[in-house]
């Protein structure tokens, strides 16, 4: 196998050097950032250079056909040679797959390795391609002077992403009595969700806590609630007219907590979102949660957002991110439309499987 190392400024100077002198198809074994190599000890302080490793696409055969089987295969074993060139073709591979996407393999962008490293990351992690490469410029990965150490990019660009993020505590508002509403589409988790923080609230926090369902449109609904209700100890109303809610309320006066569990509706059904505003708006001093599923389509969580946004909603809740690797939609849905966040939950199980939203959490979240 006939490997060539050719070093230049630029990523994609080193290419061009490699496609010249063994033709277009030459494949493209590794790639590093190194320092000096030209114009003596003084370049060596001050200037660096990309090394490509590359080979005529014709030694391809001659890899596959000895290094992949047999004995060869327990040569290869032998050296560790087989596992690093797997793991080289691989990085590179998926280096330029995330630079043809990314449009950033151009003149004038020095884009090291640990840039390439951390896109993936972002990208990987659900982010759109447009907030990492803004993530990734914030941070300084395209910085000509070299100022900026490759060894904290990691650093900067999660530093970058943790500046968009934005929680809150909706159960810390002051010392009255707080009541909330869990709204959003249907199947996201919402009534779960209320199981979740009401078990939190009253077992570790020690707060006293009510229950509503003003879902008359699912089947057994109020049980469900009720259900959860028995288990912990809490009283649970039902109330599908205003007079009902009114009368709820009225006897859960001496609550700390007053969770509502709402009816999903479909995001595009603004005439039973507009119901709802006017069940649980105006009079009532009701805050308003949206709980979104980290799985839907990025899209249609969009929708939700807006067209749920007609009862004015104070926080995002974020569920099922145990379902989904792509949980960086949540940092989308952030630079999309702005709210904070306020709880993500991360199972089916109750009570564990929520936290309340930090910078930190969501980070360790999307980026484990």
């Amino acid at each position: 196998m006939q490997v060539r190392r050719y070093r230049a400024s630029t990523i994609h100077d080193a290419v061009n050097l490699a496609k010249q002198e063994l033709g277009p198809e030459a494949l493209i074994l590794s790639t590093r950032k190194i320092h000096g190599g030209k114009g003596g000890a003084s370049a060596y302080r001050t200037q660096a250079f990309f090394e490509i490793a590359a080979m005529p696409s014709g030694s391809q055969e001659a890899v596959r056909s000895d290094s992949f089987t047999g004995q060869g295969l327990m040569d290869e074993r032998a050296s560790g040679f087989l596992g690093s060139l797997r793991s080289e073709l691989m990085s590179i591979k998926e280096m330029i797959f995330l630079l043809s996407r990314s449009g950033r393999l151009m003149e004038g962008f020095r884009l090291n390795p640990e840039a390439i490293e951390v896109y993936g990351r972002l990208i990987r992690g659900g982010i759109a391609e447009p907030y990492a490469q803004l993530f990734l410029e914030r941070g300084g990965a395209f910085e000509e002077s070299g100022d900026l150490p490759s060894k904290d990019l990691h650093k900067r660009v999660f530093k970058e992403v943790s500046k968009v993020i934005e929680v809150t505590d909706p159960f810390s508002y002051g010392q009255g009595q707080v009541i909330s509403a869990l709204i959003g589409p249907t199947g996201v988790g919402k009534t779960t969700t209320i199981a979740k923080l009401a078990a939190n609230l009253s077992l570790k926090q020690k707060k006293s806590v009510g229950f509503i369902s003003i879902d008359n449109y699912r089947i057994a609904a109020i049980d469900h609630l009720k259900t959860y209700a028995g288990i912990l100890g809490i009283p649970c109303f039902a109330a599908f007219k205003r007079a009902e809610l009114e009368f709820a309320l009225s006897r859960m006066k001496d609550k700390d907590v007053i969770l509502i569990d709402t009816a999903g509706h479909g995001h595009y059904d603004l005439e039973r979102i507009d119901t709802l505003r006017e069940l649980i708006g105006h009079d009532f001093p009701i805050r308003t949660h949206l709980v979104l599923s980290t799985v839907t389509n990025e899209l249609e969580m969009e929708c939700a957002a807006k067209n749920f946004g007609r009862l004015n909603f104070s926080s995002y809740i974020f569920t099922k991110t145990d379902e989904t690797r792509a949980r960086g939609v949540i940092i989308n849905q952030l630079l999309k439309l702005g709210m904070p966040i306020s709880f993500i939950t991360t199972g089916q199980r109750v009570p564990e499987d929520i936290f309340k939203a930090t910078k930190t959490g969501i980070l360790r979240l999307l980026f484990n």
